[in-house]
């Protein structure tokens, strides 16, 4: 009996062993792929594609295969992008960001390199497959922008550049984006004919305006890891005070402009909709701004994340906007 007791122990020491490392790989895994960013995918290429329906019956299986055919190869690049940044900011992420798996040493950097290049490669091989110009066009020129953002090369390593840099996040989350999965779910999963609409023309100058921001917002807790390896953005330039209330202020012009559109709806549901949701989120996004403590990393960085949280929300708004 004793030598059975001390197997079964060894056994349940080994089976928690195990899972310990498991959960240990996963977790690692969940930070590597920077999973708000991802989230951001997946919740704006959604709102996205329901723009071009017309009624209840569009949502087909036939629409949420095709949704699927531009939502994972998207997911795929978005990790890729993520991952290669990791790649090439190991110093700077070891003072900005030492949670995470390659500047902690939890990943080496052949096995950043392996995952780069498995889901990179996985990307375009979708994209290729599943034979839709729009999808294929949107994984090319976000591969294209968030290698030129990261690389350190001769005339890359636009990250180093403010203006580039947010030129890259704009031209990758609020253009491309926006237009190709439309444009994909209108014509080649729903066969009509291209008609750009009214809320795909808001949710381009909106997300413009929300992405600017972010792309602002990022460096604001990095500033002094940018300023030591001398990455010259806005923030290092000017201030946290100063990026912060531009940030601020860009996001209530956002809203302001989106509750006239939403007023001038001539769709009762819209105008209710977008007009009391986007007051709303200004408000709390005032109120929550006044909060902030810009000599705290941890405020600052808490405050980024909040408005990713904007982000979302926002995304959820645009199909209301007719």
């Amino acid at each position: 009996m004793p030598q059975a007791n001390k197997k079964s122990s060894e056994q349940e020491a080994s089976t928690l062993s195990l899972s310990h490392n498991l959960w240990r790989k996963v977790d690692a895994f969940y930070r590597f792929t920077r999973p708000h960013t991802i989230i951001g995918s997946i919740v704006g290429i959604t709102s996205v594609s329901l723009l071009p329906l017309v009624s209840f019956d569009d949502l087909s299986p036939g629409f949420f295969i095709g949704l699927l055919k531009v939502m994972i190869p998207i997911v795929c690049v978005n990790i890729y992008v993520v991952g290669l940044n990791q790649l090439y900011d190991v110093e700077i992420d070891k003072v900005n960001k030492p949670n995470l798996p390659i500047a902690s040493g939890e990943y080496s950097m052949e096995t950043g390199k392996a995952i780069v290049s498995a889901f990179g490669l996985m990307s375009i091989t979708m994209g290729i497959m599943f034979q839709s110009p729009p999808v294929l066009y949107c994984l090319l020129v976000c591969f294209f922008f968030g290698t030129a953002y990261s690389i350190d090369v001769p005339l890359f390593r636009w990250k180093k550049n403010a203006f580039l840099a947010a030129i890259c996040i704009v031209i990758v989350r609020a253009i491309t984006v926006q237009l190709t999965v439309f444009y994909h779910i209108q014509q080649y999963v729903l066969g009509r004919p291209v008609l750009f609409s009214r809320s795909l023309a808001f949710a381009i100058i909106c997300m413009t305006l929300f992405v600017t921001v972010i792309a602002l917002f990022k460096d604001i807790p990095d500033v002094d890891g940018d300023r030591d390896f001398g990455i010259q953005t806005i923030t290092v330039t000017l201030g946290k005070k100063r990026v912060f209330w531009l940030c601020i202020t860009i996001l209530l012009i956002a809203y302001g402009s989106a509750v006239v559109i939403g007023a001038s709806s001539s769709v009762l549901l819209s105008k209710l909709v977008t007009v009391t949701g986007h007051c709303i989120l200004a408000s709390i996004l005032w109120f929550q701004a006044l909060t902030v403590d810009l000599e705290s990393n941890k405020s600052i960085t808490s405050f980024y994340m909040f408005i990713w949280k904007l982000f979302y929300a926002e995304y959820l708004l645009i199909p209301f906007v007719r």
